[in-house]
């Protein structure tokens, strides 16, 4: 009974994907100009920028600290 129930609702979700994908976009949107935008405002970062970063917040106690917050109960 569990089984058949997931499968339908397995199902349902798949098909509800399909027609959402299947919407047109508008026609005035330029999706090249948000691709720009986005990829322009993004910086990348260093393996050394990350790892600095890291340091900083082991000596700044942040990582113990999110330690505690999710050790659960």
């Amino acid at each position: 009974m569990k089984t058949s129930i997931i499968a339908l609702a397995l199902a349902a979700s798949a098909f509800t994907g399909i027609a959402h994908a299947a919407v047109p976009a508008p026609d005035g949107a330029d999706k090249t100009a948000i691709v720009s935008v986005s990829r322009d405002s993004v910086m990348a970062k260093t393996r050394a920028d990350v790892r600095q970063e890291l340091v900083q917040a082991q000596k700044d106690g942040q990582i113990a600290s999110l330690g505690n917050l999710y050790r659960g109960s």
